[in-house]
């Protein structure tokens, strides 16, 4: 660590210290060890998963009253950076446990369908995905044409989500959907339900370029019951009131993302700069040539720039809160950024061998690729970032002078 003489407003608290220190614990025991073969076998991450559960770390977000730790998003982010650190793939499994439905649920379920889930995803024996994407409704979500319709006290749920991450393995599914007379963003509400229940089907599983382990399914709704205690936020035809408390908890997860993406960096990284210490060339290590520590130089940088301003968003979330947008947008889109270029290097620095599959460096690349889509893909920030800016709206960076253009 650098020497430093004065504070570090982003500095962890001894509990949080602890924190990282066990997942770091569990990662370089449990995850990295079964890894390649689970990225070449595509098996989901079930023993890493165990092993999670067993050191209480998918407890992190859920709260006391449900078996949980009650944390923030400070802790989920440790977390989550160090499991990735090993594997993409595993974290992806705590990334859906402490940013994905558990919180929504949590955050806006009946007690009924809290009883239901929050204890099981806690003790890692219920794990939920998370059906939005459909083939024509992307990015633009409020295109999408999963439909409810009214039968009785209940509906019934028609559709089809093509990018479930984990949907395959997973218990439940928190599925976004359209209410009954409801077009555009106006009236797309969530239900959950059982994976296991009549009419939900899994149409397939997604052969992608990375995180194999935990890739995407294609998940079809054939006339499933639903009933009121299913719902987790119902929508209003004439409003988009619903649809936007659903957005505004997507930026829980972007900062899981961007988490998981730091992790990965931060161990591609490390991995390049013990091979460039190891390396002997010419009677010193490669690590003494100026240029490969320039590169090295251009990595530590842009890794940093991404984790501060991580560090930023989640800490302006608060202990219950929710990370606010354009801080989360930037610190997404950096982080992105800063793996694409950290691995990429990292893979270059060790030539050959980084582009083996019997080295980390190249599934590190493969994986933090697909994040670069996930939870609102870069082009996706960089719209709202853009859009904001030019309408005058500033961070919450006291550099900045605010101008209203609306």
């Amino acid at each position: 660590m650098s020497e430093s003489h004065g504070t570090d407003p982003y500095a962890e608290t001894d509990d949080q210290a602890a924190l990282r220190e066990l997942a770091r614990g569990i990662a370089d025991r449990e995850i990295a060890p079964r890894a390649h073969e689970h990225d070449e076998s595509g098996e989901p991450p079930l023993p890493q998963a165990k092993a999670m559960a067993a050191a209480d770390l998918l407890r992190v977000t859920i709260g006391e009253q449900w078996g949980g730790f009650g944390y923030g998003d400070i802790e989920a982010s440790i977390v989550l950076e160090e499991i990735a650190r090993a594997d993409v793939s595993a974290a992806i499994w705590a990334q859906l446990t402490f940013n994905g439905p558990p919180r929504g649920i949590e955050h806006l379920g009946p007690p009924a369908m809290q009883e239901r889930w929050l204890p099981g995803c806690a003790n890692g024996d219920e794990l939920i995905s998370i059906g939005i994407t459909e083939p024509d409704a992307g990015s633009a979500v409020q295109e999408m044409r999963t439909t409810l319709t009214a039968q009785g006290a209940g509906f019934r749920l028609n559709g089809y989500k093509n990018y479930s991450t984990l949907g395959h393995a997973a218990s439940g599914v928190l599925v976004w959907c359209r209410w009954p007379g409801g077009s555009g963003a106006n009236g797309i509400g969530a239900v959950v339900i059982e994976t296991a229940r009549p009419g939900v089907s899994l149409a397939g599983i997604h052969q992608s370029m990375g995180v194999h382990a935990a890739t995407e399914a294609e998940l079809a709704f054939d006339d499933v019951e639903i009933g009121p205690e299913d719902i987790l936020i119902a929508g209003d035809p004439t409003n988009t009131s619903a649809f936007k408390q659903l957005l505004a908890h997507l930026n829980h997860e972007r900062c899981g993302n961007a988490s998981m993406c730091i992790g990965a960096a931060s161990g591609a990284l490390e991995y390049a700069t013990r091979y460039l210490n190891d390396r002997v060339i010419g009677g010193s290590p490669l690590a003494q040539r100026q240029g490969l520590q320039w590169k090295l130089a251009d990595m530590a940088i842009a890794l940093d720039s991404a984790r501060l301003l991580l560090k930023r968003a989640l800490h302006l979330a608060g202990p219950a809160g929710t990370p606010p947008a354009l801080e989360t947008a930037m610190a997404k889109t950096a982080a992105n950024r800063a793996a694409k270029l950290v691995c990429d290097d990292a893979m270059q620095l060790l030539g050959g061998y980084g582009y083996s599959r019997e080295y980390p460096l190249e599934r590190a690349y493969r994986d933090i690729r697909g994040l670069c889509m996930g939870a609102g893909t870069i082009e996706a920030q960089l719209n709202y970032v853009g859009t904001n800016v030019a309408r005058g709206r500033t961070t919450n960076s006291p550099g900045w002078i605010g101008q209203r253009f609306e």
